[in-house]
């Protein structure tokens, strides 16, 4: 076990800041999101892991219902609430048009992402950055969110592109339509 691990131990996010209990992103859960890659509260394969644990770094395939009408965009959140810091890493952050339906494996990457994905800036840097946390220090849970939003989340403009993720997602504006999650965990 690692010491730095052992030290940390039960030092964790939380759920508190995490995007899904932020009062302006509340809404009913209407959307059922689902992987082929991990089950719900399963084990995150190391294909999606990040490549410093030997993974690929490679977004998992993720699919959903149908976003109510009146959906102007979808915001996926990816979080770690594990982390030993104040507030949960967000992972990835991405916008995507709601006639999507789905996304393949790899669809978050940051230099070519799927069709109708506008990858964000998260806490790591642009696009998907898979799981890896430190040694010893426990199983992390990786949640992804998944936002129906009634406005689509800013414009096409750099400073979209540019803004940090706890500022974006404060930006958004409501009412969400519906929401919906999915957890992963990893452990080293």
């Amino acid at each position: 076990m690692s010491v730095l691990g052992r030290l940390l131990k039960n030092r964790r996010a939380g759920e508190t800041h995490a995007a899904w209990n932020l009062p302006h992103l509340h809404a009913p859960e209407l959307l059922t999101l689902t992987s082929r890659d991990f089950e719900k509260d399963g084990a995150l394969p190391l294909k999606n892991c990040a490549k410093t644990m030997g993974g690929d770094d490679l977004s998992p395939h993720l699919t959903w219902t149908p976003p109510p009408p009146g959906t102007a965009q979808l915001l996926l959140v990816v979080e770690d609430i594990d982390v030993p810091m104040s507030k949960p890493a967000v992972h990835c952050l991405a916008l995507i048009d709601p006639a999507a339906g789905h996304l393949e494996p790899g669809a978050l990457a940051a230099k070519r992402p799927g069709p109708g994905v506008r990858v964000l800036r998260s806490t790591i840097g642009r696009g998907y950055h898979g799981p890896a946390p430190i040694k010893g220090h426990g199983p992390h849970r990786y949640v992804f969110e998944l936002f129906a939003l009634e406005s689509p989340l800013g414009g096409a403009s750099e400073a979209t592109d540019r803004a940090r993720p706890r500022a974006l997602l404060s930006a958004a504006t409501p009412p969400v339509l519906g929401r919906g999650r999915l957890t992963g965990v990893y452990e080293r």
